[in-house]
């Protein structure tokens, strides 16, 4: 389905005419809202905003399609709050809502998926103070972090959730909370979590959710099985259609750097150089950390943003380049959505992403809420063939230009460069609970160790061995995906060390000399920590003869 294959008296486009710009009074907001939007400089509505806010106030099923950065959060986050504050008076004469008891669930009542946690976090700084301004609560769930302060904060009666589909599904399955009095749900970056294989954890989650409540639906495209999610769960659905999915932004200029490989890596230093914000796009986690590595060395400071991080990580570092402690983020995909930062300047793909959505996902990062910036790519001769035919579909038509680091093209649009830096590093802070005792982290919750870790401690060698140095993440990290992925510079899950070395006869052990009292598995691997009795040693005087 299409937005084409829609009745025309469904459906609109703001792209076509120019329309004098309305405040959001005139659009029927609320006043609390009103106040809310204006003490943060909003008082006039983006065109996604002037379209779908008349309609999603009433109560319409809403499927807005528009490129990145076109203003959706406040499109979807306005009318969540503001129908449910109406509503809220007929609940509380019948009795129902606030805080969960002691023995029910907890029953929040909107509802918006993302497929990414930093686009959930995003959502939730935009939806919170609307939600505020009632006294009404939100809470963000999704994977990477324990589930305890989750829990926790639906009890404690949020209203709204803010989630990402695995870690709710999976707290539905635990029974943690019930969506049966969901009255409005949103489903934010559709084709993204399409691409990321969500839509059917996505389904599972929407036909618990009350039928014949409001449903909201954003996305770029209606491909890979949105449009199916659309026709079963949206009824008569108003379309509005700001951009298309593969138009780029009017203040957005793109420069296509052609260079070797010799050169590429002093480009790339030049291109991080300058005073304003930057963010540098790698295929690879691998690529990013090396590339943020490199630029520290050459004193300049770069934050970097990757699956590979853990959540505490990658909250400190992109907190760090919002603020502006760090001018320049080195990222993969994982920023490409959902990473909402005003005033990045520049952009530069270090390599050519894979697809024209990815393309003019990363080239989104800029030029935002009618700002202008600059988007590079830099491209290799072995990559010019399949970069070409990329930018031809994503409707780009820069001129190529042969470049090095001190070509004039690349010195006008660094402009003044920032001052070397040497020596620095992100100052790492262990996040504070609110009793000051450092905040439990990873996903059993405790202090970032796993129990087989703990449990190896009690062994006394553990202890000893492992003693002031950093302690280790846990095997399993969450991805951008929110789904579990093997990280392989992690240690592994029993605390050991992953390497293996063999004894003199050629078999195999792992991390421990063999026969030790207390090792987790045995020589051959055949026995779970205690082993088959006949392979272990009992040295123990105190023990009879008849037990031995």
């Amino acid at each position: 389905m299409t937005a084409s294959s829609m009745p025309d008296s469904n459906s609109s486009n703001s792209g076509q005419s120019a329309v004098e710009p309305m405040t959001f009074d005139q659009l029927g907001v609320p006043e609390p809202l009103v106040r809310v939007l204006r003490k943060d400089g909003k008082t006039s509505a983006f065109p996604i905003q002037r379209d779908t806010l008349p309609d999603a106030l009433a109560g319409r099923d809403i499927l807005g399609r528009g490129r990145t950065g076109s203003g959706k959060t406040l499109a979807f986050s306005i009318p969540l709050v503001a129908r449910l504050v109406a509503s809220e008076g007929g609940r509380a004469r019948h009795g129902r809502g606030g805080a969960a008891g002691s023995g029910s669930l907890p029953r929040p009542r909107g509802l918006v998926l993302a497929p990414t946690r930093e686009l959930a976090n995003q959502i939730d700084e935009v939806l919170n103070p609307l939600a505020q301004a009632y006294g009404m609560r939100t809470c963000t769930v999704y994977g990477g972090v324990g589930q305890g302060r989750q829990v926790d904060a639906l009890r404690r009666g949020a209203k709204i959730v803010v989630a990402c589909p695995g870690r709710l599904e999976d707290l539905l399955r635990q029974r943690k909370l019930s969506l049966e009095d969901v009255e409005i749900a949103v489903l934010d970056e559709a084709d993204e979590m399409a691409d990321m294989g969500f839509l059917p954890v996505v389904e599972r989650i929407l036909a618990q959710v009350r039928p014949g409540g409001q449903r909201m639906l954003f996305s770029a495209t209606l491909d890979h099985g949105v449009d199916a999610v659309v026709k079963r769960f949206l009824k008569d659905p108003k379309i509005h259609e700001v951009d298309s999915a593969t138009q780029h932004v009017d203040l957005m200029t793109h420069h296509i750097f052609r260079t070797t490989q010799a050169a590429k890596h002093d480009l790339v230093r030049r291109l991080a150089s300058g005073t304003g914000r930057r963010i540098l796009f790698t295929r690879t986690k691998f690529q990013a950390k090396k590339l943020a590595k490199n630029l520290i060395d050459n004193g300049i400071p770069a934050a970097q943003l990757h699956g590979n991080l853990s959540q505490n990580q990658r909250d400190r570092n992109l907190g760090a380049f919002s603020r502006g402690e760090v001018k320049v983020l080195v990222a993969t995909d994982v920023a490409a959505r959902g990473v909402d930062i005003s005033g990045v300047d520049l952009v530069v793909q270090v390599d050519p992403p894979a697809d024209p959505k990815s393309f003019l996902h990363r080239s989104g990062r800029t030029a935002r809420a009618g700002r202008s910036g600059d988007v590079v790519t830099l491209v290799l001769p072995d990559q010019w063939r399949d970069t070409r035919r990329m930018l031809r579909m994503a409707h780009i038509d820069a001129k190529p230009v042969q470049v090095t680091a001190d070509s004039p093209e690349v010195t006008e649009l660094v402009g003044p460069l920032a001052k070397p830096v040497h020596g620095w590093s992100l100052q790492v802070e262990q996040p504070q609970a609110s009793n000051g005792r450092p905040a439990r982290s990873g996903r059993g919750g405790h202090r970032g160790r796993s129990r087989a870790d703990r449990r190896f401690d009690r062994g006394g060698q553990g202890r000893a061995a492992g003693r002031g140095r950093d302690r280790r993440p846990s095997r399993f990290q969450r991805s951008s995906e929110d789904r579990p992925v093997f990280d392989r510079e992690d240690g592994p899950l029993d605390g050991r060390s992953r390497v293996h070395r063999h004894s003199g006869n050629g078999e195999r052990v792992h991390g421990h000399d063999r026969g030790r009292a207390g090792s987790r598995f045995d020589a051959d691997r055949r026995g779970f920590r205690r082993g088959h009795r006949r392979h272990r040693r009992d040295d123990n005087p105190f023990r009879s003869a008849s037990k031995r």
